[in-house]
């Protein structure tokens, strides 16, 4: 795995996270000091993506969701026991 010093990083980093990404990590260097190591992302496939609502007909929230427990959220802001 090849080191690079930051200020060549900078100057070539478009070159160094392509190679980065087909597979050839790197290490970039401050003052000779290994700092970070560079490596691809694995991003999951298309069909592996999560998406919202995938779990629609499998659940069911009451009518009276937005008032449940409200009467023990009263008592605790009013500072009651």
């Amino acid at each position: 795995m090849k080191t690079i010093n930051i200020h060549q990083a900078k100057t070539h980093l478009s070159k160094l996270v392509e190679e980065a990404s087909h597979g050839e990590p790197f290490i970039i260097a401050k003052a000779g000091r290994p700092v970070v190591k560079v490596i691809a992302l694995e991003a999951p496939a298309a069909s592996e993506v999560r998406r919202l609502g995938f779990m629609a007909g499998q659940i069911s929230v009451p009518d009276d969701f937005d008032q449940m427990g409200r009467r023990e959220i009263e008592r605790l802001f009013a500072g009651r026991k």
